[in-house]
């Protein structure tokens, strides 16, 4: 309430003061016909006024804070895969038994167009995302989530996230593969059906990861060549691919 009293009182004063003013010039010049010509032009002005900081100005401060928060989702998203996601990507396709039906879409080039990122999206959507149960190597997979659970946690906790709906759902699928892994007392003798209710947490955490993976990728290209070159020669899913440019 104090917050509006204050707002109040001032723009009564400032009306008072503009009151004041047109009678100390009406008062002074005795010009009653030019004081209302300029009033009639001055209020007829204030429309375009609105719609130039409402609409205008408004929407191109608001496509700023837009990109600058774009730029921060961007940033801690590369920090993931630089971190977690490109590994986990090495370890989750190891146990896909289909993965050469999507690998060579998986094999990003530097001269991708933006149709050919939309068709491997709209191919990835699509994927089963299979995971085979003798394939998965736990103690591995339970050691580096283990190992990274810190940045997971920073990651999850971090306000920014919350408007990027598909990553948030990415972490939220890795974290609990991760808790579910910690959970087990020993993960080199669990049950049959044990392995198949955590592959199925892979498969969901497996899904997301290549989807957004490919999002990111198509990010770099089209802002961080440099960043976009790097990736694609650690692409995860190319066999010769190599950090030294050849």
């Amino acid at each position: 309430m104090k917050k509006y009293n204050w707002q109040i009182i001032l723009g009564l004063a400032l009306i008072f003061l503009s009151v004041m003013v047109y009678l100390a010039h009406f008062i002074w010049f005795r010009d009653l016909h030019h004081i209302l010509i300029y009033l009639v032009g001055d209020i007829a002005f204030v429309f375009i006024e609105v719609l130039l900081v409402t609409i205008v100005i408004h929407n191109l401060l608001n496509n700023r804070d837009k990109r600058e928060k774009l730029e921060k989702l961007n940033m801690l998203i590369g920090v993931f895969f630089s971190e977690v996601g490109t590994k986990l990507l090495v370890y989750f396709s190891d146990s896909d038994p289909d993965l050469e039906e999507i690998k060579k879409d998986l094999t990003v080039e530097a001269d991708w167009t933006d149709e050919e990122f939309k068709r491997v999206s709209k191919r990835l959507r699509n994927y089963k995302y299979n995971i085979d149960n003798r394939k998965i190597n736990l103690v591995k997979l339970h050691d580096f989530l283990l190992a990274k659970s810190d940045i997971l946690i920073r990651l999850l906790e971090n306000p920014n996230l919350l408007e990027h709906e598909s990553f948030t759902k990415l972490l939220r699928a890795v974290f609990h593969l991760d808790e579910e892994l910690r959970n087990r007392k020993n993960i080199e003798k669990l049950s049959e059906n044990d392995i198949k209710h955590i592959a199925g947490d892979i498969k969901r955490a497996y899904s997301h990861l290549i989807y957004q993976w490919i999002d990111y990728m198509y990010y770099l290209k089209n802002n961080y060549p440099y960043l976009f070159s790097l990736s694609i020669r650690l692409n995860p899913f190319d066999e010769t691919a190599s950090p030294e440019v050849k």
